[in-house]
């Protein structure tokens, strides 16, 4: 039998349930290029926001068919009503929402697939990558 030596209430008061944050990457916002669109619609005036992974386009399908898929779904996003912010890295930077042509470059060229993990290696080497779940996670979080 569990017995709890608190009380509910004072337990989610307490300590015990601290929002815990893995990594600070604040110092990483001078290297971030944030869309127009996307920063828009994050200071809350043109609707919401959906964060897309990229490594389906680097890693996940040949070539059309990344570029096409991923057009595609950014198109349904809009057509949905919010705006699609594809994350990707692209010569040392972070890209919060693509363009058409970043899409097309990274469809077509060897990139790191890009997780939380590599981030820094990536972004410190100058190189592009595809961002995994994780990595995009973490990217919008920030």
């Amino acid at each position: 039998m569990l017995r709890l030596t608190k009380s509910l209430p004072s337990l989610v008061n307490s300590n015990a349930f601290v929002k815990r944050t893995y990594a600070d990457l604040s110092k990483l916002s001078p290297l971030v290029d944030i869309d127009p669109r996307v920063h828009e619609a994050l200071r809350g005036s043109s609707g919401s926001v959906v964060a897309l992974e990229s490594t389906i386009i680097t890693h996940g399908m040949p070539y059309p068919h990344n570029l096409e898929t991923a057009l595609e779904v950014e198109s349904i996003v809009r057509q949905k009503g919010a705006i699609p912010a594809t994350i990707a890295i692209v010569d040392g930077r972070i890209k919060v929402g693509t363009t058409a042509d970043q899409l097309a470059r990274l469809a077509q060229s060897d990139t790191i697939k890009t997780s939380r993990r590599d981030l820094a290696y990536v972004l410190g080497k100058g190189l592009s990558g595809g961002t995994t779940v994780a990595g995009t996670l973490l990217v919008a979080d920030m």
